[in-house]
């Protein structure tokens, strides 16, 4: 039995500690917003927090992150969370949208560690997460939308 802190909820799983957290997060607890692509954490579309750093969530056992606070892309809240949601409308960012989940998580991460990234520090940021159909200008033109509206909303 494990315990894990998902979303701000307790939640006690009876799962082996070597499942990786994804296999939970849709299995076990419902949460279906994190997909799997992969399987191997070479896309990213896995992506969620864990103690607010971005983990693969497809290779990581559920084992290892007991007590620590995890977050999915059910979870992503706040100003810069919803300044990334109004900009992916805007800017018609996802095509598939697939890799949608950890493109946002990932550009969340990126906009709270540094509000104001230029297109070198959104193409660093993003390299982990692949999208398959090749709309990474449309991402790195989302984040310029969601970093200007996230800042504008501060003021």
């Amino acid at each position: 039995m494990l315990t894990l802190r998902v979303n701000g909820k307790v939640h006690h799983v009876d799962v082996d500690p070597d499942t990786p957290l994804l296999w939970v997060l849709n299995e076990q607890l419902g949460l279906m917003g994190t997909k799997y692509s992969c399987g191997i954490g070479e896309c990213g579309a896995c992506t969620v927090y864990v103690d607010g750093e971005n983990t693969l969530s497809c290779i990581t056992p559920a084992g290892d992150v007991e007590g620590m606070e995890i977050t999915t892309i059910e979870g992503l809240k706040g100003p810069v969370a919803d300044a990334i949601r109004q900009a992916w409308i805007e800017e018609d960012v996802p095509q598939c949208g697939y890799c949608q989940p950890g493109q946002i998580m990932a550009a969340a991460a990126l906009l709270n560690s540094n509000p104001n990234p230029n297109d070198d520090d959104i193409d660093a940021a993003m390299s982990d997460i692949l999208c398959r159909c090749g709309t990474y200008q449309a991402i790195r033109r989302g984040i310029h939308c969601a970093a200007k509206r996230y800042n504008h909303e501060k003021k």
